[in-house]
């Protein structure tokens, strides 16, 4: 499953695909039907890459991914509008040692939903390149061999993570003291 430069935007319901970067932001397409474009300004939206999103568990963080593997393999995936003690059930066999105090309902729901979304694209079941393999199709082109096939390669986005940090403190300047007084 490939879901490199797929992210979720804080207050804006569904996925998108991240198709270029300018100089405040992205440049995004929902990935729904109608193929909204908008473009997230970093200053004021969130962004979350789904292929860095991990799920709260005992002992450590399940990825995102993983749990997609686990909900594409089982027989009967609910629907998202499901009672959350049955969406409880199911996450329990797919992401079985989840923090059930941290991941709540809406969290679940997410999930389901955004595994409804990709589960009928072509980059959900294409396999992820590792970093060597690319290494190694750019170095049998620099060598001067051609390639059978010309690879279009998309431009590579990173999408920052996104931490709370508090806000740096103005720098304090000395007020002045007494104001001009007016001629009488």
């Amino acid at each position: 499953m490939n879901l490199q430069g797929i992210v979720a935007v804080s207050g804006k319901p569904g996925l998108w695909k991240a198709l270029s970067q300018n100089k405040t932001g992205f440049i995004l397409e929902s990935l729904d039907a109608q193929k909204t474009k908008l473009i997230a300004n970093l200053s004021t939206a969130k962004l979350a890459a789904l292929d860095e999103i991990t799920i709260f568990g005992y002992d450590e963080d399940i990825k995102l991914t993983d749990v997609f593997e686990r909900i594409k393999a089982a027989q009967n995936v609910p629907d998202a509008k499901t009672d959350g003690k049955k969406l409880r059930d199911f996450f329990k066999e797919v992401a079985p040692d989840h923090d059930e105090e941290k991941v709540y309902a809406s969290d679940m729901k997410k999930v389901i939903t955004w595994y409804h979304l990709l589960k009928d694209m072509p980059f959900f079941n294409e396999a992820e390149k590792p970093a060597e393999a690319v290494a190694e199709e750019t170095a049998t082109v620099a060598e001067g061999e051609k390639p059978a096939v010309k690879v279009k390669k998309a431009p590579a986005i990173t999408v920052p993570k996104v931490t709370q940090q508090a806000a740096p403190k103005a720098a304090s300047k000395p007020k002045a003291v007494s104001k001009p007084r007016r001629a009488e």
